[in-house]
């Protein structure tokens, strides 16, 4: 893992990293989109042909499919699935927001109805690797929000079948029918429907570059909750961190894919070069060895600040995903943290806690979007209706400050949906 001076690289590094010229995907990804606008049902099956490499008779996951995946599993990890479910959806339950009404003034009524959007679609990748924690982390704050409708692609195996996790989780998380379906051609199909998969209003969840470009040309047709990036870690460490903890960490990021990026910033020398050394030795014993160091070399980084300050400095300015505060006191540094997706506390709040269990949502704005952005919650869930209600008199208290802005912008025909309301008086 290379210990560089260069501040300004890496956080170009972060920022900018990607594997595809987006005009080149844009492009597929559009062509993709328009067959599925054009010819639905037929359109998926080909491209499942296609890039899933199956040829299925239906694409709906049946009722029995998913029974049969939850009894298959160890009961163990069900039980583990569950508690986190729990934690998970105690956690947004407190993000809940409610409608008001307000009436100070006589003759007014002003206040805001809140509404859960009716249908949202979740896209769990297939990839390398299952991610219950995916369809957990998108269906449960959809679900406390009131969502009636969640629907959930995910491609299939080769055997046509999909993870038997997956669809526990799925079961557990209250989704209410699932498909399979991958790649640009699931969000296109629950951006515009098809014959069988039922239009949304929002897609959420993450996937490969062709996913999220797909999500961006959509959007606007239906909501989106992000365009992702390839997941990031970053660790602030002090001098007395546990280098073992930070490699761990590090490489708990770099497994996830090539392009992920796990940095360590501390003004220790000692912790960057015992780190260093600590990364290369537990990577021998990865499963995904060779993704993790692809991972590291690529975009591994050690970064040796003059002091604290500077360090936490360069984390705002890198924004990353997950941030950790592997410092001896990281209370202390809490609240001058302001750019981060998520941020874990102490040596004992490794950034795996947050994917899988504690509660707050894992889905983060990436590549520097969390100085903007913020991690995916209930409030991505619903939808805001203002209330206005004034009587007569209280508009005519009023009409003479509409009229004059509304005259102001040019615009004569608001002030005359005011004004015409009080012609009569000049009459009487």
């Amino acid at each position: 893992m290379r210990i560089i001076t260069n501040k300004q690289q890496v956080i170009d590094e972060v920022l900018n990293r990607s594997q595809f010229e987006l005009e080149e995907v844009n492009k597929k990804v559009k062509d993709i989109l328009d067959n599925i606008k054009k010819n639905g049902d037929k359109a998926l099956f080909e491209y499942t042909e296609k890039f899933d490499g199956v040829k299925l008779d239906n694409l709906k996951v049946s009722e029995n499919e998913i029974e049969e995946a939850y009894n298959s599993l160890d009961k163990e990890l069900i039980k583990s699935l569950e508690e986190a479910h729990n934690n998970i959806e105690k956690f947004h339950k407190n993000q809940v927001q409610k409608s008001f009404i307000t009436n100070d003034e006589e003759g007014k009524i002003l206040g805001q109805i809140v509404n859960p959007i009716e249908k949202v679609g979740i896209y769990v990748p297939g990839g390398t690797a299952p991610l219950p924690s995916t369809v957990l982390m998108n269906a449960i704050p959809a679900k406390v929000a009131g969502v009636n409708k969640i629907v959930m692609t995910t491609p299939p195996a080769k055997d046509g079948k999909i993870s038997s996790v997956i669809l526990a989780a799925a079961k557990i998380a209250g989704v209410t029918e699932i498909y399979k379906l991958g790649g640009a051609q699931a969000i296109g199909a629950l951006a515009f429907g098809t014959e069988t998969v039922p239009k949304v209003y929002k897609i959420v969840g993450p996937g490969n570059i062709y996913v999220a470009m797909a999500k961006k040309q959509v959007f606007g047709s239906v909501d989106i909750d992000m365009v992702a990036g390839p997941s990031e870690v970053l660790v602030i460490a002090d001098s007395k961190a546990n280098a073992k903890y930070i490699a761990a960490d590090l490489l708990s990021q770099a497994e996830h894919d090539t392009l992920a990026c796990s940095i360590l910033v501390t003004p220790s020398n000692e912790v960057a070069n015992s780190v260093a050394k600590e990364v290369e030795k537990q990577l021998e014993k990865l499963s995904r060895n060779e993704i993790a160091r692809k991972s590291i070399e690529n975009y591994g980084r050690i970064i040796v600040t003059e002091n604290m300050n500077e360090a936490i400095d360069l984390a705002n300015e890198i924004a990353p995903e997950h941030l950790e505060l592997a410092v001896e006191n990281p209370f202390d540094y809490l609240s001058r943290i302001k750019n981060a997706g998520a941020i874990f506390l102490g040596e004992y709040s490794p950034e795996p806690l947050g994917d899988y269990f504690a509660g707050p949502n894992h889905t983060l704005p990436t590549s520097g979007t969390a100085k903007f952005a913020s991690p995916l919650s209930v409030d991505a869930f619903i939808k805001k209706s203002s209330v206005i209600y004034y009587t007569r008199e209280a508009l005519a208290k009023v009409k003479d400050s509409i009229i004059r802005i509304a005259e102001s912008e040019t615009l004569t025909a608001h002030a005359n949906s005011v004004r015409v309301r009080f012609e009569d008086d000049k009459n009487e």
